[in-house]
């Protein structure tokens, strides 16, 4: 027999090896995957699914409604300055939670007496709707406290003097009239006396005079405490 001839036989039957060795490789991973890998792969997709449809519910803090809710002291309705710092009263040595619009801001202690108080809350300029909760010695809590409508505005409020122009000299009549327009919601003041101002922002005021010069601060404030002044010089000659 030819060296050829062996050689075409050693070929063919390591040929005929490899293709068993496939089949049987073939034949062991169709066998895992119909009975190990699919199945885990659909029991994982059932699972996420089911997580999908029925999230975990966490427990909410539960309440305690003969617990009395906190009451703030807060003696004005608008504010020109951030940070502020808010006081009250609740039930001696309980918590207290302070809501910022829904936001729960800061949770502190409430002294033997009962008092507390939060020190430097910021907030928004604009509207801040302000209330607590009072939580006990087991962590149930009030229910909330009544909301406080709180605004925070730092802008200084519009003046405008229509009449007297600074400087004005006056003769015969012992009084000059001032006048101008403010926002709607502002208070004006004359060398401080209040004057009346209409559902439009304007005022009008007659003043008396002296001999001489005279002077006058126009003041217009708003409910924020911000304000801005004019001052008008008037010379009276009889």
């Amino acid at each position: 027999m030819s060296y050829r001839t062996r050689s075409v036989r050693r070929v063919a039957r390591k040929t005929k090896r490899n293709l068993v060795v496939t089949l049987f490789i073939i034949s062991f991973l169709l066998y895992a995957t119909l009975n190990w890998i699919l199945p885990t792969l659909i029991g994982g997709i059932g699972f996420i699914t089911g997580f999908l449809k029925h999230p975990i519910k966490q427990e909410s803090i539960s309440e305690n409604p003969t617990l009395a809710p906190p009451v703030f002291n807060i003696p004005y309705e608008a504010t020109n300055s951030s940070p502020i710092d808010i006081k009250g009263y609740a039930t001696a040595n309980s918590k207290v939670e302070l809501f910022l619009d829904d936001s729960l801001k800061d949770t502190i202690e409430v002294s033997k007496d009962g008092s507390f108080v939060f020190k430097n809350v910021e907030l928004f300029l604009g509207i801040n709707n302000i209330y607590g909760k009072t939580i006990d010695e087991k962590d149930k809590e009030s229910l909330p406290s009544k909301t406080i409508r709180l605004i925070f505005d730092s802008e200084k409020p519009r003046l405008e003097i229509s009449e007297p122009e600074d400087g004005k000299a006056v003769t015969g009549d012992r009084k000059v009239k001032i006048s101008g327009q403010t926002d709607t919601d502002s208070e004006i003041y004359i060398n401080g006396t209040r004057i009346i101002v209409s559902s439009d922002g304007k005022f009008s005021s007659d003043q008396s005079l002296n001999d001489g010069d005279n002077y006058f601060t126009i003041k217009a404030q708003d409910k924020a405490l911000n304000y801005v002044e004019i001052a008008r010089r008037i010379n009276f000659q009889p």
